[in-house]
């Protein structure tokens, strides 16, 4: 009988199942976004577990739908339980999922596995970019490789090493000192009008910009950046300006700089080893021309939040924990 692994993510703007089979191959990709009211940058996190709890069942009767129409049986469910592997890394959001992936763990009697958001990202990109590529998943996963995770939540750069238990070993080495790549974004489109979370608007504004963009100096030590800094220069920009284009291909080039110029000092420090871009920042068209060069890419619907990647890891712990 086909193994199937149901994966479970509640992060702070969508609400997110995927089903995989044991060999990988995803069956499933539900996303539902949580609803951000027009003018605010963000959901308080009492509203995304209200969002979370009316979402799910949506995502459930996907659930249903696939699991009706593909021949095997649910295997293990896997969920996100914090945003990072870190101590004291918590949400209340994820609360949502937890409490679901434990419902169909105890009403099936299957195993339930626990991952970090950030993980299940990584997870995600790297078999989206191995598969993009034509590079086994397997190596990957037992040789050390560099991720960047950069979303409105997380600009962090980590060192991934094999891990028995749980398949990564995330170990932070650079990243934000200030407000993530995300974040930036999503405060100057609003300031712009646009609606959030606004990078897909203004990745498509950069792109047709045809003029030259302004590049003012970085402010990057090492393999660790301040960002603050960009917010006040693109709402200037677009006081003088008003040109949506050109404050969204400064905003997009600027961070594509950054993450280049980190990139750079992470390849000398750590040596030549394979760099994944994950996170929802990296669906950006214009900043992957930018770091196109230095590492592989995710498709964009496995770039942004979604439940792929905790499908994925519980596959592998399954398969792991049958081998014990």
């Amino acid at each position: 009988m086909r193994r199937l692994f149901l994966g479970i993510d509640t992060s702070n703007y969508t609400t997110s199942s995927a089903i995989c089979d044991e060999d990988g191959q995803i069956l499933l990709n539900s996303k539902v976004p949580l609803p951000v009211k027009e003018g605010e940058r963000g959901l308080r996190q009492s509203d995304a577990v209200f969002h979370h709890t009316k979402n799910l069942p949506q995502c459930a009767a996907a659930v249903k739908n696939t699991l009706s129409t593909v021949e095997g049986s649910l295997t293990a469910v896997g969920c996100s339980y914090a945003p990072r592997d870190m101590e004291g890394s918590y949400m209340p959001c994820f609360l949502s999922g937890i409490a679901s992936a434990e419902f169909v763990s105890a009403a099936l009697g299957v195993p339930l596995y626990k991952f970090s958001h950030q993980a299940g990202h990584i997870m995600a990109a790297l078999a989206s970019a191995c598969d993009n590529n034509g590079i086994s998943r397997e190596s990957m996963m037992n040789n050390r490789f560099v991720a960047f995770h950069v979303s409105g939540g997380t600009t962090d750069v980590l060192l991934c090493e094999p891990d028995e238990d749980r398949i990564f070993k995330i170990t932070q080495i650079g990243g934000t000192k200030d407000i993530n790549g995300g974040q930036a974004i999503d405060r100057t489109g609003v300031v712009m009008g646009l609606s959030f979370p606004c990078g897909a608007e203004m990745d498509k504004a950069a792109l047709g910009f045809v003029g030259k963009v302004r590049k003012d100096p970085l402010s990057v030590k090492e393999t660790w950046c301040n960002l603050s800094g960009l917010e006040n220069k693109a709402e200037k920009l677009y006081r003088e300006t008003g040109d949506i284009a050109e404050v969204s291909a400064y905003t997009l080039s600027f961070i594509g700089r950054t993450l280049e110029k980190i990139t750079q000092n992470v390849l000398l420090e750590q040596g030549d080893l394979p760099v994944i871009y994950a996170g929802g920042v990296m669906s950006s068209q214009y900043i992957r021309k930018i770091l196109g060069k230095y590492g592989m890419f995710a498709d964009a619907q496995y770039s942004s939040d979604n439940a792929v990647g905790t499908a994925l890891l519980s596959a592998e712990l399954y398969k792991r924990d049958l081998l014990k």
